[in-house]
């Protein structure tokens, strides 16, 4: 397609890590992220964790074409009025307020964007809502986050008169899980696109905004299948276009 590429912001990781002969902090964000925008025809600009005003953060939106929320470490629960669960992880309290910014900001400006797990929650969280801080208190079991990097494919119905349902139809059949907390209160202004044969939630969109979706699952992990990524990017280009 002829014209510029939509820029589209990935938030990602501050923390330990190692390449060669340096261990120490690091930015970073496991490339498949990166590879389902650039397939799907976006151009990836990556957003470190750091301190910022808001005013700040609307500028970096201003300059973006569309906005990927990316898995992650456990929010602050701090953030939605609860104490941390013995299973929560520590967490990463720069990369939440930079994100809880970043969403506002891009909320406020109809960017579009595309959260992932972590990303979902946070959403959730921005809206007024709470998490399930830990499933296997709900469901009896650990099968949506095993460990060891061991993603649990899943069926996922997609609920009807949503952007996702026009993206990948009435479900998801390989739905790439690994997750440990979930949407509990949905918060304002949301609708739930999706769940697991469960009941957990595992999609929202944001109503009244030209794309604001957000998966519970890692569509990073199937690259075969870019429609989510695509659907972005797609929205991104034409808000560019608008621009």
């Amino acid at each position: 397609m002829s014209g510029p590429k939509p820029l589209i912001g990935l938030t990602i990781y501050r923390q330990p890590g190692q390449t060669g002969v340096w261990n120490t902090e690091m930015a970073m964000i496991p490339a498949f992220y990166i590879e389902g925008i650039t397939r799907s025809g976006g151009v990836a600009v990556m957003i470190p964790p750091q301190q910022l005003e808001s005013a700040e953060a609307k500028d970096i939106i201003a300059s973006l074409d569309g906005l990927m929320l990316c898995g992650g470490r456990d929010i602050d629960p701090s953030r939605y009025g609860q104490t941390p669960h013995s299973e929560a992880e520590e967490p990463d309290k720069l990369r939440d307020q930079l994100e809880e910014k970043l969403l506002s900001a891009a909320i406020e400006a109809d960017l579009p964007f595309l959260g992932i797990c972590r990303g979902a929650q946070m959403l959730n969280i921005n809206r007024g809502g709470t998490l399930i801080q830990h499933l296997p208190d709900v469901i009896g079991d650990n099968r949506y986050q095993k460990g060891n990097a061991e993603f649990s494919p899943a069926e996922v119905s997609v609920e009807g008169d949503s952007i996702l349902r026009e993206l990948v139809g009435d479900k998801v059949s390989n739905a790439a899980l690994y997750h440990h907390q979930a949407i509990d209160q949905v918060g304002k202004g949301l609708k739930v696109t999706a769940k697991s044969e469960d009941g957990i939630v595992e999609a929202v969109e944001l109503e009244d905004h030209p794309f604001g979706v957000a998966v519970q699952w890692h569509p990073e992990q199937t690259l075969e299948d870019l429609r989510i990524f695509e659907g972005l990017v797609e929205a991104a280009r034409k808000y560019r276009g608008s621009k």
